[in-house]
């Protein structure tokens, strides 16, 4: 299929939110942490990305959050492209969902990793069912806390949503937690074991608090991890 961008928009330095829609469908169907591939031919070689999708289905489009790596192929290209232009896409695919029947779980994400996530938040298989859930997300700086008005609104609307943001450069002003997502797992766990983890990030993130999980008596079948390298 064919994915045409609609239009783009910064939402930290770096950092992107495409709108994109698939023009030969009327409704594109997918489940909230599902990814979208996208594929092209980049300096004589093809070239394949996978990115999470950050919103849930609306018709035939789809958002995803992504951030220029400077010495990658694929994202200095998408970063590039102008409204109306194409890419060559398959999906959504992938099993990072929301597991049925959704009970209590925290989501640790870094980065862009929270872009599934938002579509967690936005789904009534998470919302409608009186679960607890906290998200625990990390960054370097405050202005790369994506979607912080929308999550923070979130947690003033619905009691049963804890918003737990981490940075590990803080300026002097930041009055928040510090450090890296591993050092505030344990409040986030709330020291609760009958519920599930999801993790999205990088590698190194997401082996360790899969280890610091284990450690604490969870089963692996409670822990659901996406890595994004």
């Amino acid at each position: 299929m064919q994915a045409r961008l609609i239009e783009t928009h910064e939402i930290a330095p770096e950092v992107r939110q495409f709108l994109f829609e698939v023009p030969e469908l009327d409704s594109l169907a997918f489940q909230p942490g599902q990814f979208v591939s996208f594929r092209g031919e980049l300096e004589g070689r093809p070239v394949t990305r996978a990115y999470s999708i950050a919103s849930l289905p609306r018709g035939n489009r789809f958002e995803l959050c992504l951030n220029r790596v400077r010495e990658g192929l694929f994202s200095p290209w998408l970063f590039e492209l102008q409204a109306g232009q194409s890419v060559v896409m398959r999906g959504p695919l992938g099993y990072f969902t929301p597991r049925s029947p959704f009970r209590d779980a925290v989501l640790v994400a870094t980065g862009t990793g929270v872009a599934p996530f938002r579509a967690f938040l936005q789904s009534d298989t998470v919302l409608d069912n009186g679960a607890r859930v906290t998200l625990l997300f990390g960054t370097r700086y405050e202005q790369g806390l994506l979607y912080r008005a929308e999550f923070e609104a979130l947690a003033e609307s619905w009691p049963g949503f804890t918003y737990i943001p981490t940075l590990t450069r803080p300026s002097n002003g930041w009055q928040g937690r510090q450090g890296r997502v591993q050092a505030h797992l344990e409040e986030a766990l709330a020291n609760r074991t009958g519920l599930d983890v999801y993790i999205c990030g990088l590698k190194e993130m997401v082996e360790e608090v899969r280890t610091l999980l284990k450690a604490r008596g969870f089963d692996r079948k409670q822990i659901i991890a996406e890595r994004y390298d």
